[in-house]
């Protein structure tokens, strides 16, 4: 295969956007998740743990 052909060749750029575009997405919903998670923790379990006497 030559350069130019080998640089033409679209074969795999697809799979590669998707990827991208799989990790960046997961990114976004760990973070999400994590943030909604510390979110509870301080205030809801703290005002149940308040509640409670702790």
């Amino acid at each position: 295969m030559t350069l130019t052909r080998f640089l033409n060749d679209e074969k795999g750029t697809t799979l590669v956007e998707y990827a991208a575009i799989a990790s960046m997405a997961s990114i976004l919903i760990i973070g999400g998740a994590r943030g909604i998670g510390v979110n509870l923790a301080q205030n809801h379990f703290g005002a149940l743990l308040r509640a409670m006497g702790w």
